[in-house]
């Protein structure tokens, strides 16, 4: 589902992509790349932005509002984890 927040990416990167790609990443390697992509094209900047901005509303799908941590190259993995006790062979 699309969000106010999803929206404004979407137009930032349409201005320009380095910014989206630094809003989502922080100062990562992706906006490195996304900077280099920009500059041999404009069209390679737009496409990896709007792969960003379509890999953080995956993430916001599958982990929730907030419950996702950026680990770089468009991987994001949960903040929090429900981990099961571990009997050892004890029977419950």
């Amino acid at each position: 589902m699309v969000k106010g927040s999803d929206v404004l990416l979407i137009l930032v990167a349409i201005l320009f992509p380095p910014a989206a790609a630094a809003f989502i990443t922080g100062c990562s390697c992706d906006l490195l790349i996304n900077i280099c992509l920009t500059i041999l094209g404009y069209l390679p900047g737009h496409l990896h932005a709007f792969w960003l901005i379509y890999k953080k509303m995956k993430a916001e799908e599958r982990y929730g509002q907030g419950g996702y941590a950026y680990t770089g190259n468009g991987h994001y993995e949960p903040i929090y984890t429900t981990q099961q006790p571990v009997n050892y062979g004890a029977t419950a």
